[in-house]
């Protein structure tokens, strides 16, 4: 019988994986981010008019990589909780100085989801991810168009057409629709009418407006769905633009890349222009986890920022700091920097086999020189004539 090896403990184990995760991170350097992602939607001023307007829409990878981190299931038709003006605040407010009424606000809504790009899509998704991959469905762009529309400050609520497999938007307003080249239809909720606004259709400068939908749709049976779960904060937000904003840069440090439980970690970084009152969003992941919200800071009057972490829990942390941009500057993201918690004993046992790893990389280096300058000798006795 072979001889009885024990294993390791589980104290062991741990200090040994703790030490791997050490000796990767010195490693692996940290990693940056892609550029923002920028997409261009043209308005009229009104459906009758000429005059056309230029919205940049700009999305950052960070805010991007969050709303796909989260929860995409659907529980009981709550496609509402899928909405988010908060995100796209910044779109409504660039309408809103183009639009002097909530019809034709709602009208230039229709026109920005009226350009994105038509692919049946499963599961649902948040606006944020729709307008960055630039492509979705019925339910996809009256998520957008709901978000948008309740930023502005409108009444909405969702058409779920079960019977047509098929979603629409109702848009409550103080009197019938003007613009309407057909009859304006409604649903009544709650002693309001709620006009249609058909999401779909391609035509942005002729498509369906507030009131108008295809034929096989008018009037058919449908099931309302209020926005009351809806997301009432969100992390950050998209930048939006009539100009082509000119491009920003955040950075970010840590105060250490390696902590001991219960020490306090700082982040320091500047953004680029250096603007003062602005919102940074701080994000972190640990060891694969979706991306979450840490903290929000605000830049002082040099563009710096500052924000203690106090006693983060151990593990690997991936942070990350974020800016959404605004009128003149599209958003940035910094690098990602990876930060270390482990208890002090770990943290010895750790520095020990880095110092040891250290020291037996030298000598593999130093007697494969030895082996090789053997090897001239030996072969410097040979004879050189034949």
């Amino acid at each position: 019988m072979g001889k009885y090896m024990p294993s390791p403990s589980p104290r062991r184990q741990k200090i040994l994986v703790v030490s791997l995760c050490m000796l990767l991170l010195v490693l692996l350097p940290s990693s940056c981010l892609a550029a923002t992602h920028e997409y261009i939607y043209t308005l009229i001023d009104i459906p009758s008019d000429s005059t056309t307007y230029r919205l940049t829409v700009s999305v950052t990878d960070t805010l991007y990589e969050y709303y796909r981190s989260q929860d995409h299931n659907l529980y009981n038709y709550d496609f509402s909780r899928f909405v988010t003006p908060d995100a796209l605040k910044p779109v409504a407010d660039d309408l809103w100085s183009i639009y002097s009424n909530e019809e034709d606000f709602a009208n230039g809504v229709l026109m920005i989801v009226h350009q994105i790009p038509y692919v049946e899509s499963d599961p649902q998704k948040y606006p944020v991810e729709t307008m960055v991959e630039n492509e979705g469905d019925c339910d996809l762009y009256s998520i957008i168009a709901a978000s948008i529309m309740k930023a502005g400050g409108l009444d909405v609520v969702l058409l779920l057409l079960q019977y047509h497999d098929h979603m629409m938007l109702g848009v409550h307003l103080p009197e019938s629709p003007k613009d309407a080249r057909t009859h304006a239809y409604f649903y009544e909720y709650e002693g309001k009418k709620y006009y249609v606004a058909e999401t779909t259709g391609g035509n942005w400068e002729a498509g369906w407006r507030v009131g108008e939908c295809h034929e096989s749709l008018q009037n058919a049976p449908a099931k309302i769905i209020p926005l009351e779960n809806y997301e009432r904060s969100a992390p950050g937000q998209v930048s939006s633009s009539y100009i082509i904003p000119a491009a920003s840069s955040i950075f970010m440090s840590l105060s250490t890349n390696f902590a001991v439980l219960q020490n306090n970690v700082e982040i320091r970084g500047t953004l680029s222009p250096s603007l003062a009152g602005e919102t940074v969003t701080l994000y972190v992941s640990s060891l694969g986890s979706p991306l979450t919200l840490l903290a929000t800071v605000v830049t002082d009057s040099n563009g710096q920022y500052c924000y203690t972490w106090y006693s983060p829990p151990g593990g690997v942390h991936s942070v990350r700091a974020h800016w959404s941009g605004d009128d003149e500057y599209s958003g940035a993201d910094s690098s990602t920097f990876r930060l270390v918690v482990v208890p002090a004993e770990f943290l010895m046992v750790g520095v020990t086999l880095i110092f040891f790893l250290g020291i037996l990389l030298i000598v593999m280096l130093a007697t494969r020189g030895g082996a090789s300058e053997n090897l001239e000798l030996n072969l410097a006795d040979f004879p050189q004539d034949f």
